[in-house]
């Protein structure tokens, strides 16, 4: 059976790929925030650029200009739904971290205790040793005291 110590290498083993999945994920929660805020952008850039064409179109427009800023909103349209596929993808990945996190978690905390239970084990083994130690110890010392007697 492992020995506290062997157990107490591997707990901290298993404890740093803990805190590293626990960065990755973090990193990849960072990485969908990031990209709902460009998305954010874009819409709101293309909302600015619409209340911009209407101002032009109710002052005047030539049609050419008309369709040039209709293309640009075509691709500001692209852009946003390029960006919702990010997010969605930023998002998957972020989960499979955080699911990779906790089972790297709960395997952690299972080796923190049973390296814990092998310690108490140890424990109470080694004091049961002594109590026997000391329980013969008095006996031998109960029966020099008899012998010393008669």
């Amino acid at each position: 059976m492992a020995t506290v110590k062997q157990l107490a290498l591997v707990a901290n083993l298993e404890k740093e790929k803990e805190h590293k999945l626990v960065r990755q994920y973090q990193q990849a929660k960072q990485s969908v925030f990031e990209n709902q805020q460009k998305l954010a952008s874009l819409e709101k850039y293309r909302i600015d650029y619409m209340h911009l064409i209407k101002q032009k179109a109710s002052e005047g427009l030539a049609a050419k200009a008309l369709i040039q800023h209709q293309s640009f909103v075509g691709k500001l349209d692209k852009a946003c739904e390029q960006q919702i596929n990010v997010i969605n993808q930023t998002t998957l990945v972020a989960e499979q971290r955080k699911q990779q996190w906790l089972a790297q978690k709960t395997k952690a905390q299972a080796i923190h205790t049973l390296m814990q239970k092998l310690k108490l084990k140890q424990t109470q083994l080694e004091a049961k040793q002594e109590q026997k130690l000391f329980d013969e110890l008095a006996s031998q010392s109960l029966l020099k005291l008899r012998t010393s007697i008669t």
